[in-house]
């Protein structure tokens, strides 16, 4: 799990064949987004000169997308 700069929780996620991913959800709990994933994602975490890339480390692979957000500061 990490958070971004605006309070928002990114969590690997698991819930079977069309579940599995990414799920974002902002500080009131309310789910907000999703990244789908092809296998169970273990892990995240904000990278990149800016913390604008999202790693996710997944059963077999590892996975990075850019995104409209920064990771917070040791989060």
């Amino acid at each position: 799990m990490r958070i971004d700069v605006e309070g928002n929780l990114w969590c690997g996620w698991s819930g079977g064949e069309a579940e599995d991913g990414v799920v974002v959800l902002a500080p009131d709990g309310k789910m907000i987004g999703r990244i789908m994933l092809p296998e169970r994602c273990a892990n995240v975490c904000f990278g990149g000169r800016k913390r604008n890339r999202l790693f996710m480390a997944a059963s077999q692979s590892v996975y990075s997308v850019y995104v409209e957000t920064q990771g917070a500061v040791g989060g």
